[in-house]
């Protein structure tokens, strides 16, 4: 800071100037500060194929039994397990597993009936539910219409996929999910909504999206305070098959 004075009509008059220093250049800045070492991820060692679980997954299904899932009775699950391949039986009932989960990151692989015999809903009809409640929709939609939010990749009566990924009936393919909990307040007020990012064979299907609560076949949904809870496939009485299933806790 600098004063200068000035003579004025017989009066002196002293004025403070700010001198401002010129800002230094980008180039001349210290990158030393911009650079962190810590905390340093820790090592995952990814799969050696597209799809294969990395060394951090929790096994779910790898074609060999069914010792991490259940029945919402608690009993040992009746689906056809079959050369590695899991396929829900009519009448059965829908499958949980034992383990709770929050935020995960969950790979599924699926297959609808090669054999056409129905359309719309009743086509290769099964979900993929996150913490029991939220659906992510599998239904064979191959030249298959039915209501936009109920297709394939849809989050059930409330996200239309972005496009329509499928394969034809008989193949196999794969779901690639990252779902965020929805968060509560100690008094079960909603604080932060779930979200969903959905791939279908690798195509981006759900972006983020804010689910508004859970899945309801009838009405909107209203979210209701809940902790972690079990993934479940869902029998609808088609004969949907899953293998490859694994999930990272985030």
């Amino acid at each position: 800071m600098k004063v200068k004075c000035l003579l004025l009509t017989g009066l002196m008059i002293c004025i403070n100037i700010i001198v401002l220093a010129q800002a230094p250049s980008r180039e001349s800045l210290d990158v030393a500060p911009t650079r962190l070492f810590e905390p340093e991820p820790r090592v995952v060692i990814p799969g050696t194929s597209l799809g294969q679980a990395p060394s951090d997954a929790i096994i779910l299904f790898d074609g060999k039994n069914l010792n991490q899932w259940t029945t919402q009775d608690d009993k040992e699950p009746k689906w056809e397990l079959k050369n590695g391949i899991l396929t829900v039986v009519k009448g059965i009932g829908s499958i949980f597993t034992k383990q709770k989960f929050g935020d995960v990151q969950l790979h599924i692989e699926w297959r609808a009936p090669s054999a056409v015999t129905n359309s719309g809903q009743e086509r290769g009809n099964s979900g993929v539910y996150l913490q029991q409640r939220y659906e992510l929709q599998v239904l064979d939609n191959y030249e298959n219409k039915t209501y936009v939010n109920g297709q394939a990749g849809s989050l059930y009566k409330q996200s239309i996929p972005l496009v329509n990924a499928n394969r034809k009936p008989g193949e196999w393919q794969a779901y690639d999910i990252i779902y965020t909990a929805p968060r509560f307040s100690d008094r079960g007020t909603l604080i932060i909504p779930g979200y969903m990012t959905v791939f279908l064979n690798g195509i981006l299907i759900q972006n983020h999206f804010a689910l508004w609560g859970p899945t309801e076949e009838h009405g909107l949904p209203v979210y209701t305070p809940h902790g972690k809870e079990s993934l479940m496939l869902q029998e609808h009485g088609d004969a949907v098959s899953y293998r490859n299933i694994w999930v990272r806790e985030l």
